[in-house]
């Protein structure tokens, strides 16, 4: 039996916006790689190219979430439920892999330009270039957070921690270039490293994300689906409560305890009236499964 197939529209709205805004941000993120790599090339700057790359996994990581985005849009079906919603999770841990791939680039460029040496050529127009690129990433950050945070979505949202990692290594990178033009080229390599360290830390916070849905870790707290329970005066407790999912799309199953004396049909009502307590105060729930029982001996 699939789970509330009346809210598949509301969920489609949904997965078109989030498209519209990948496919925004996908093409600022080429022309932000496209121009950070030809500077790499044309200055020899190991900390430029190793930004361009970086910003290349964004771009990258945009593909991988239209993908995963396409497939999560999907209803409920037969074979599935519960939804797709957990292939955007999915997507989200294809952009952790892009990073990882960067990573491993930019350590080995580092090493070597630290092992053999070398200074990247430094010009005006090239720090021009960076800090223009460093303007239209801090708005791509801004604007994903943003609609993000409106559709509820971990793709735009792990996108944003990306492209936030690639704001701050823009930044180092801009710092090296302005010490290399003054006499210093070995902080050329020493920003690369400063990258790494960034595309860790928006790994790492991927991961603990992505990690939290697949092991199906809690989602609302028991104490505030308790509060909610307790305001229908027809139930006397409940227990056994449980959800999982994630911030935009979760599940809930819960036992209520009813007078041992209320008729089924009651007793359904009742029920109903819960669950649409619980999906009014958490209008995230996909959907809610109570079980009735009567209460404990001595009140549980």
């Amino acid at each position: 039996m699939v789970a509330h197939p009346e809210r598949a529209p509301v969920l489609t709205d949904r997965y078109a916006s989030v498209v519209r805004v990948l496919y925004r941000v996908l093409v600022l993120n080429l022309a932000v790689a496209v121009a950070k790599i030809a500077l790499g090339y044309a200055t020899g700057a190991v900390s430029i190219l190793s930004d361009g790359f970086h910003s290349l996994t964004d771009a990258a990581s945009n593909v991988v979430a239209l993908v995963g985005v396409s497939v999560a849009r999907r209803p409920p079906d037969e074979d599935h439920p519960y939804g797709h919603r957990k292939y955007e999770t999915m997507a989200s841990l294809g952009i952790l892999v892009f990073l990882v791939v960067v990573l491993v680039q930019v350590l080995t460029a580092a090493y070597d330009r630290l092992v053999n040496g070398g200074a990247p050529r430094v010009f005006p127009e090239g720090i021009g270039v960076m800090t223009a690129t460093l303007v239209v990433n801090l708005f791509v950050v801004r604007y994903e957070l943003r609609e993000g945070a409106r559709l509820n979505s971990e793709v735009l949202r792990a996108d944003a921690n990306h492209t936030r990692s690639d704001v701050l290594t823009s930044m180092a990178v801009l710092g090296a270039l302005l010490g290399v033009w003054s006499g210093y080229p070995l902080l050329d390599p020493i920003a690369a490293l400063v990258v790494a360290v960034f595309i860790g830390r928006a790994g790492w916070a991927i991961a603990q994300e992505a990690s939290r849905i697949l092991s199906d870790q809690i989602v609302i707290a028991e104490d505030d689906v308790r509060d909610v329970v307790r305001s229908v005066p027809q139930v006397i407790g409940c227990h056994q409560i449980r959800t999982r999912g994630s911030a935009d799309h979760a599940f809930m199953d819960l036992h209520i305890w009813l007078d041992g004396r209320t008729s089924l049909e009651s007793a359904h009502a009742t029920s109903h009236v819960v669950k649409e307590r619980l999906m009014t105060r958490f209008p995230y729930l996909a959907d809610v499964v109570i079980h009735i029982e009567p209460p404990p001996p001595q009140g549980g």
